[in-house]
């Protein structure tokens, strides 16, 4: 696959990405914070509060739930292919195994076991008693703060002439890097201190 065709296809990723997060976000903060639900436990409680949008509508309860399980499954098939191949990628070029979804499963055994696994793993959390909602907190603090270090680590490797060659970092992706690490940073320092308050 040509560069060209891999920042279309980050591009367009990272498009639908965003889309889907900040669609979240708005739902989040106008239905449920502004109809007073502050705590939600379950995905069903999460359902319930979507009620108010559609309140006017026969069967809003049943109407709720069919669009909150609508957006979920397909936000989960936009996400677990994504998250278990990330996961395979790392963990297969860490222990410099074959890595590549055009190889065929005896050629990269390894890739597509933690593939298989990572999906497993997702799939069993949900029958042992976790709670969904609080491992998606918990989950997404651990990355706002990981990221953090390897943002940093990203703007160095990708400003490097020796690694990047000819497609090392300009200024305007050094700009946007130098940006998201100084607001990440800061965001985590802030809740570090504000979370015995």
């Amino acid at each position: 696959m040509s560069i060209h065709k891999m920042r279309l296809d980050n591009a367009f990723g990272m498009i639908f990405s965003e889309f889907a997060t900040w669609s979240i976000i708005v739902v989040a903060a106008t239905v449920l914070h502004g109809s007073g639900v502050k705590n939600i436990n379950t995905a069903a409680d999460a359902a319930k509060a979507l009620e108010p949008l559609v309140h006017s509508f026969p069967n809003a309860g049943f109407l709720a739930k069919l669009i909150f399980s609508f957006g979920i499954i397909c936000l989960g098939l936009l996400a677990i292919p994504v998250l278990s191949g990330s996961a395979a990628y790392s963990v297969a070029e860490s222990l410099n195994w074959k890595a590549s979804l055009n190889l065929k499963l005896k050629k990269a055994p390894g890739f597509y076991i933690i593939i298989i696994a990572a999906t497993a793993i997702g799939l069993l959390l949900n029958f042992i008693g976790v709670n969904p909602v609080k491992a998606l907190v918990y989950s997404a603090v651990l990355n706002g703060v990981a990221a953090v270090p390897l943002i940093f680590l990203i703007l160095k490797i990708s400003a490097d002439q020796k690694i990047m060659g000819e497609f090392k970092s300009m200024w305007l992706s050094k700009t946007i890097l130098w940006v998201t690490f100084i607001a990440m940073g800061a965001a985590a320092v802030a809740m570090f201190f504000t979370i015995g308050k």
